[in-house]
C-alpha cells in the first residue's frame, strides 16, 4: 500500500475525542502518515499521543480504559454540597485540579520514552492553549517562550493540561510571568492565567497556512466533531451550567468562517451522536460507538480524497472491516 503524508489537525471536544481515534484508524488503514500534527483540548491529547508514536487501535485501549470520571477529583474537603465546590471555586478558580489528566498523558507518553517536546522532531506537534490574563492565543511549545521556559523543555502533558484546562471546570495553569514580559504589557500583572485553547480557536487549521503558501507539497486534513442532540438540550441551573452551555456552544462556531474560505484543507465531519464536550460519566457503549462513527466518517472521506498536489487518490480496501476485526 502506497504511504502518503499529511499534516492534520484536530478539534477539541472534551470526552467526543475518542471518535477522532476511530477516524485516525481509517486514515492508517488507508497508508496514511502523520508529518506533523496539531490540536486544541481533547484535540491536542489525540495529536500529542499520535506525536509519540501511538497507533489509532492504542489510543482507543488507553481512552477506553481511563473512566472519565477518575478526572474530576478533588479533596474531600470540597466535596461539602453547595459550599464545598463554591469555596473550591473561588480559591482554585475551577472545580477540579486537572492534576489527574496531566498525570495520565505523562503516563502515557513515559511509555513511548517521550516527555518533553524536545523528545520529538522540531515542529512534530503544536498545541493551542489561552492567555486570559493578557488576552493572546498561544502555540505551544514555541510560544512558552514569553514565560521564561525554554520551548524544548516544556513538558508535553503540562501543554495538553493547558489546553484541556474548561475555564470554571478545571484549574487554570497559571505562570510568573518574567519582569521583562510585564514591563511590556499595559497591565503590570505578575502571573499569567492559561486555560482552554478552544476559546480561541477550537480547530486550529490555520497552523499549517504557511507551509500551504510556501508551496509545501504536504496536504492538510481536519479531523473535526459535528452534530448536536435536541433531544439533550442544555439545563441550566446554576451559574457553572450556564457557563458550560456558553462553552459548548462557543465551541462548535469557532474557525468556520475559515473552512468555507480554505477548501484547501479538508476536513472530515465526524458525527458526534449528541456527547457534550463534558459528559465525564460516559458509557462504554456511547464510547463505543464514538469510536465507530469517527471510523465510518473517515473511511467515507478517503473512498474519494484526492491529494491537492498531485492525482495521487487513496481508496480503502474491500477488506477495510476485516482489518479492523484482526
Amino acid at each position: 500500500m502506497q504511504t502518503t503524508s499529511v499534516n492534520a489537525v484536530f478539534e477539541g471536544g472534551g470526552v467526543k475525542g475518542i471518535s477522532l481515534t476511530g477516524a485516525v484508524r481509517a486514515a492508517e488503514l488507508c497508508g496514511i502518515d502523520f508529518h506533523q500534527v496539531a490540536g486544541t483540548s481533547s484535540g491536542s491529547i489525540v495529536a500529542a499521543l499520535l506525536a509519540a508514536g501511538y497507533t489509532a487501535l492504542e489510543m482507543k485501549e488507553a481512552i477506553e480504559s481511563m473512566p472519565f470520571r477518575r478526572l474530576l477529583k478533588r479533596n474531600p474537603i470540597f466535596n461539602t454540597k453547595f459550599i464545598g465546590p463554591a469555596v473550591r471555586l473561588f480559591l482554585c478558580k475551577g472545580l477540579y485540579s486537572g492534576d489527574a489528566l496531566e498525570q495520565w498523558v505523562e503516563d502515557l507518553l513515559k511509555a513511548k520514552q517521550v516527555k518533553n517536546f524536545g523528545d520529538l522532531p522540531p515542529g512534530k506537534l503544536r498545541i493551542i492553549a489561552s492567555d486570559i490574563t493578557n488576552g493572546r492565543l498561544l502555540v505551544l511549545p514555541q510560544d512558552i517562550s514569553q514565560y521564561g521556559i525554554s520551548p524544548q523543555q516544556l513538558s508535553i502533558a503540562r501543554a495538553v493540561r493547558m489546553s484541556t484546562s474548561i475555564p470554571y471546570f478545571f484549574d487554570p495553569v497559571i505562570f510568573k510571568q518574567p519582569l521583562k514580559e510585564r514591563k511590556k504589557n499595559v497591565v503590570k500583572t505578575k502571573f499569567s492565567y492559561v486555560v482552554d485553547g478552544g476559546l480561541l480557536s477550537n480547530f486550529p487549521l490555520w497552523l499549517f497556512e504557511d507551509d500551504v503558501l510556501a508551496g509545501e507539497p504536504v496536504p492538510i486534513i481536519g479531523f473535526q466533531m459535528v452534530g448536536r442532540s435536541e433531544a439533550h438540550p442544555h439545563q441550566i441551573i446554576g451559574p457553572i451550567s450556564m457557563f458550560q452551555a456558553m462553552f459548548d456552544t462557543m465551541l462548535s462556531a469557532h474557525d468556520e468562517r475559515y473552512i468555507e474560505k480554505h477548501n484547501i484543507i479538508r476536513t472530515i465531519k465526524i458525527p458526534a451522536l449528541g456527547v457534550s464536550s463534558t459528559e465525564f460519566n460516559l458509557t462504554h457503549q456511547k464510547s463505543a460507538e464514538l469510536y465507530a462513527s469517527g471510523l465510518s466518517a473517515g473511511e467515507k472521506f478517503f473512498q474519494s480524497w484526492n491529494r491537492k498536489q498531485g492525482n495521487v487518490k487513496i481508496t480503502i480496501a474491500n477488506n477495510t472491516k476485516a482489518k479492523e476485526n484482526e
